[in-house]
């Protein structure tokens, strides 16, 4: 069990454990050289469970998802690295600061967090087509599919999810990395 407070087992159990699942098979279709999937889902669950004891959460499934992609390319993008040299080969003179990489995460973090409410702002159609579009990573053709509309409606509903999404950055304050 996640928490010793009823309220957050209760939470976990109704938003975030009957996707567990389902992630487990997004992972593994989706990454499948990924070794350690369970160590993945674990990991997410617990980021799922840490960000809700900052405050509710609007889609925990979408965080959920969103936090083991993160995990498996950081996976991935480690075990891709040349071995690690033993520290006496460094030179140390060159260090950058510890801080500029907390604020580029606290900064990435916000990103994500401004972009899941607008998402979340989207009518259902729009919202439904920019979750698995943008989130989970699914094809035009698969999203089609998916939802029973034409690919057609996927590209327009998109289109309209990313200038509706664009504007809710804008009017936050948030400025889009691509100009």
């Amino acid at each position: 069990m996640p928490s010793a407070d009823p309220a957050i087992a209760r939470w976990y159990a109704d938003e975030v454990q009957p996707h567990e699942a389902a992630l487990r098979a997004w992972l593994a279709s989706r990454f499948p050289n990924l070794a350690d999937v369970d160590d993945i889902v674990q990991e997410s669950v617990l980021r799922v469970l840490r960000a809700r004891g900052n405050g509710p959460i609007l889609s925990p499934k979408s965080l959920l998802f969103v936090a083991a992609r993160n995990l498996a390319l950081n996976r991935l993008r480690d075990a891709q690295r040349e071995p690690v040299q033993p520290l006496a080969d460094f030179d140390l003179g060159g260090v950058l600061d510890e801080h500029e990489d907390i604020r580029e995460t606290v900064a990435r973090l916000e990103e994500y967090r401004v972009l899941i409410e607008a998402i979340q702002s989207l009518p259902q159609r729009c919202r439904q087509v920019m979750t698995l579009r943008r989130i989970y990573g699914l094809s035009q053709k698969e999203v089609a599919a998916q939802l029973g509309i034409s690919e057609h409606t996927v590209e327009a509903q998109s289109t309209i999810g990313l200038d509706k999404c664009a504007e809710f950055f804008r009017t936050r304050g948030h400025v889009s990395r691509r100009s």
